[in-house]
């Protein structure tokens, strides 16, 4: 099996969910892929997560072990034999350049290099982990509450849904596909109603983002997280990548 492209730790996860008109979303499905959706709705997430001992090729780089990130991500799925649910992120936010423009440079993902922070008291009987970060001189936060242990994950409902996604898709500069696979064991979650997002989302978004981060959450979950590994991207063969190549 091929080396890894990412190693690391994902902890403290804080992922805010919100339903999104699927025409929002739609200019951004990569080809070959389509919008999944649960319960008959579609979904978008604002997920903050901490890096930790985060290695490329099997390799530390100094200075890029330890970091916070905050995604704004919905979710898809390849149809075939056995469909692979997956997301696609809308922006990424990290603290270090140099990360957000390996992220752009090899697989073209929507990274940008902000000031961020994070506070966390979570342990396995709960507390409370915060992300913050500015941008254009606003401070931004996405927190959470938790109390009592986490649960495990239950078949069907929307905090597996959320969660349990294995591979993510990327649209390339040519109209392309990449896919890449993610692996991580099943986490436990916290639900919880108290949670927010501080800010201007408008801002960083888009209006159309910002109206719905603006408006109801449909659930927040929070996990502890786990190691994951991410694997090289590689192109899919897509309808419009065969109409090109004729």
């Amino acid at each position: 099996r091929d080396m890894a492209f990412l190693t690391a730790r994902w902890e403290h996860l804080v992922l805010r969910n919100y339903a999104c008109p699927p025409a929002l979303l739609e200019p951004f499905v990569p080809s070959g892929t389509e919008l999944d959706s649960w319960d008959g709705q579609t979904l978008i997430s604002l997920v903050g997560f901490r890096f930790a001992d985060t290695r490329l090729l099997g390799l530390p780089v100094p200075w890029h072990r330890t970091f916070e990130e905050v995604n704004l991500r919905f979710y898809v799925r390849r149809p075939g034999r056995v469909p692979r649910r997956a997301v696609v992120f809308i922006r990424e936010l990290v603290p270090r350049w140099a990360i957000a423009t390996v992220a752009r440079v090899v697989y073209n993902e929507p990274y940008v290099a902000l000031p961020m922070r994070h506070h966390s008291c979570l342990t396995t009987n709960g507390g409370e982990v915060r992300y913050g970060w500015t941008h254009q001189r606003q401070d931004c936060e996405l927190g959470a509450r938790v109390a009592g242990p986490p649960s495990a994950l239950v078949s069907g409902s929307q905090a597996e849904f959320i969660t349990e996604h294995y591979w993510g898709y990327t649209r390339q500069r040519d109209a392309g596909t990449l896919e890449y696979q993610v692996e991580h064991p099943p986490w436990r979650v916290w639900t919880t109603t108290d949670s927010w997002f501080i800010g201007s989302a408008a801002a960083l978004y888009g209006p159309a983002f910002g109206a719905v981060l603006a408006g109801p959450t449909q659930s927040t979950f929070v996990t502890l997280g786990s190691s994951v590994v991410v694997h090289h991207g590689r192109r899919i063969q897509t309808e419009s990548a065969e109409l090109q190549s004729d």
